[in-house]
């Protein structure tokens, strides 16, 4: 199979899998030409947060805010944390994050990164985004609230948000679908969901997406292995009627 000379690669969560990552690039071979963008959630749960964080900043690759970070700056920058807010970051899977930096002490250069990350990246045909967006609101009215956190109201959407721009999101790990296999990709209504969960010990698939060549780069932390797999063949297609029943069923529990 041929491939374009100059890709778009966008990578999902990562959440502290250095090796892993490591891996996937290396199986990617990404050139000097090629164009690679992070959707956010680099840190938490993984053992390696501090590596994965240095090296996306040192080659200054695009990347977004996730609510992972998010957590974290809601913790470091707010003048006097909360304890709710501190607790609610290292029940995300902060505490490894500490654990990956010397000393325990995330430095300032890194939390200034933090702080400068877009909540979107508008490349034309693909909009980048760590957790979606709200199918109700004007995009100019939205805020970090919904770009880092939003689910169901977004992966439920009837149309695409976008008449001409496919949303490509992490956040939701796609096997938490309705009929959706560890490793596969999620298909929704303009949306495309990559976050295959890296971390989990249910899947271990970290994916890139090569827009360009309509590829799915893969590889799984657990069993050390890697795949390509065209695009076509890596996606389920999701229901938003199933979702919308998924969330009245936890309304009623």
């Amino acid at each position: 199979m041929s491939e374009t000379s100059q890709r778009r690669i966008v990578i999902g969560d990562v959440h502290g899998q250095y090796e892993g990552l490591m891996t996937l690039l290396g199986a990617i071979a990404p050139g000097s030409n090629d164009r690679l963008y992070f959707l956010g959630d680099l840190i938490d749960r993984g053992p390696q947060s501090a590596q994965v964080v240095d090296f996306v900043k040192k080659n200054n690759y695009p990347c977004l805010l996730g609510n992972h970070e998010q957590m974290l700056l809601n913790v470091l920058t707010g003048g006097s944390a909360s304890t709710s807010a501190m607790q609610a970051w290292l029940y995300s899977g902060g505490q490894a994050t500490i654990a990956s930096y010397q000393e325990a002490t995330i430095p300032q250069e890194h939390i200034e990164w933090f702080t400068s990350l877009p909540t979107y990246i508008d490349l034309g045909d693909v909009w980048l985004t760590h957790a979606g967006i709200d199918p109700f609101i004007p995009l100019h009215e939205q805020t970090a609230e919904q770009f880092c956190w939003i689910r169901e109201e977004f992966h439920s959407m009837e149309k695409p948000y976008f008449p001409n721009k496919l949303i490509i999101i992490g956040h939701t790990i796609t096997f938490t679908f309705p009929g959706v296999n560890p490793g596969q990709l999620a298909q929704g209504k303009g949306w495309l969901g990559i976050d295959t969960g890296a971390y989990h010990p249910r899947s271990g698939w970290l994916t890139a997406l090569d827009v360009t060549n309509q590829l799915v780069h893969q590889v799984n932390v657990f069993k050390k292995c890697v795949r390509t797999l065209p695009l076509k063949d890596a996606i389920a297609t999701i229901d938003p009627d199933e979702i919308k029943g998924t969330r009245r069923n936890k309304q009623r529990a």
